[in-house]
């Protein structure tokens, strides 16, 4: 019985030091904070009071005042000048070039021969045509002569005259024969440059003269599936020849309705008739006018932030700088047209506005 007393007193006495330390952390947790709130509202005391007497400096800023203008907005994109007729003249039977007719940057008609080929045995035959011609068409003339003093049948007029007829179709087949070893030229235009002379082998397709005409050319150009119905027939074009450091104003003649499958892009034309300035093959770049606004508001494309809210830049709103969220529309050529978010007047910042934040003082430079 002894022994259960002494263990139970034991336990109290445990009990009452276990309650005593917990209450002394309490409240020493307790003074830590009530410590530690009034150091945070010193340090807040003394924050504000070093503001006052020590403000921060403004942030020097440029701005821009908002004008309504013209706005115009372009597609611009490679392209190169085409010739509807720019054709290689060859022959259309292989052989060896006797003589060539014509120099480059001549001007040349349709069906005119440029050069010629070996074809010394159908000439031969041709000579030999003509001969056979002359005799047919004497017996021919003698046989009318007395078929008229009803002197011979009918059928033997007939018969000369069916030879002489004859005679002259099988000139024509050695004749067109022969053409097969000439260069003749399909179309109308100048002679470009070419190396072909007496001596060299020419072959269908493959080796000739070209000939291009200048009252056809055009520009074509190839846009992404992504311009559709951005472009129509009539837009006007701007067509810049670097190496030539010139432009030509014109408008697109035709818009392609089909997009190709591989390359996902539409044809663009654009016409430009008999120009002696450019030539086929040049290249160029197309600046489409596509859009037009003749009271817009634009601002630099750089200024335009974008934020979880939208589109943001800043403007100047007294001494300090103003957030503003815009509605933006196209860009072109490093301008963007707002659609709404400012008015006439405004002044946006357009340098410095990396290093400001909404609210904040600004000084503007």
């Amino acid at each position: 019985m002894k022994r259960i007393t002494t263990i139970l007193a034991a336990s109290i006495l445990l009990a009452s030091c276990g309650g005593e330390s917990k209450s002394k952390k309490a409240e020493e947790l307790a003074k830590l904070k009530s410590e530690r709130a009034a150091l945070d509202l010193k340090i807040k005391t003394l924050e504000a009071a070093e503001g006052k007497n020590n403000p921060r400096k403004a942030t020097p800023v440029a701005t821009m005042e908002v004008i309504p203008q013209v706005f115009n907005s372009f597609i611009e994109v490679q392209s190169q000048i085409l010739g509807d007729e720019n054709v290689l003249a060859t022959p259309q039977a292989s052989g060896v070039v006797t003589h060539v007719n014509v120099k480059a940057g001549q001007h040349v008609s349709k069906g005119q021969v440029l050069a010629a080929l070996d074809a010394a045995g159908v000439e031969l035959q041709i000579k030999g045509a003509d001969i056979e011609i002359g005799l047919t068409k004497s017996l021919y003339e003698k046989q009318k002569t007395i078929y008229a003093q009803n002197i011979g049948s009918e059928v033997q007029l007939l018969q000369a005259k069916a030879n002489y007829e004859g005679a002259i179709k099988k000139k024509e087949g050695y004749v067109a024969q022969r053409n097969l070893y000439r260069i003749v030229s399909p179309i109308s235009g100048t002679i470009d440059n070419f190396s072909l002379k007496a001596g060299d082998m020419a072959s269908p397709g493959q080796s000739g003269i070209r000939v291009v005409s200048f009252d056809d050319l055009k520009a074509e150009a190839n846009l992404g599936e992504n311009y559709i119905g951005k472009v129509k027939a009539g837009d006007a074009v701007n067509i810049l020849f670097p190496d030539l450091n010139d432009s030509i104003q014109a408008k697109v003649s035709y818009v392609g309705r089909q997009v190709d499958p591989v390359s996902r892009a539409f044809l663009v034309q654009i016409r430009l008739g008999n120009n002696k300035k450019i030539y086929p093959n040049m290249s160029c770049k197309l600046k489409i006018s596509n859009y037009e606004n003749k009271n817009a508001l634009v601002v630099p494309v750089q200024v335009i932030q974008k934020t979880a809210q939208g589109d943001m830049l800043y403007v100047v709103d007294g001494k300090k700088a103003k957030s503003v969220i815009v509605k933006v529309g196209r860009n072109s050529n490093g301008w963007v047209e707002i659609l709404g978010g400012l008015k006439a007047g405004d002044k946006i910042i357009t340098e410095g506005f990396g290093d400001i934040d909404d609210g904040e003082t600004i000084s503007v430079q």
